[in-house]
């Protein structure tokens, strides 16, 4: 939290009047400029979410029960019945 903190505090004063509404204390320079560069932010946003989520979905649950599948060679391979 102090490391955040010491972040948005070095951000100089003509940078914070010159970013966007929201982006003021974030960062250093010029923000997104017009609607293409939030269209663009905001696809990056939801792809990276929707991956994210696909892969704890995936990793907690795979729903393979093909006996063929690799998984099954490493699991019979340590647990043999």
């Amino acid at each position: 939290m102090i490391f955040l903190n010491s972040i948005i505090t070095m951000v100089c004063p003509l940078c914070k009047s010159n970013q966007p509404k929201g982006f003021e204390d974030i960062t250093h320079g010029v923000g997104p400029e017009g609607n293409l560069d939030f269209v663009i932010m905001y696809t990056a946003i939801i792809i990276v979410g929707y991956t994210l989520f696909m892969s704890i979905k995936f990793l907690i649950n795979p729903k393979e029960k093909n006996q063929g599948h690799i998984k099954n060679l490493v699991l019979d391979e340590y647990n043999p019945s």
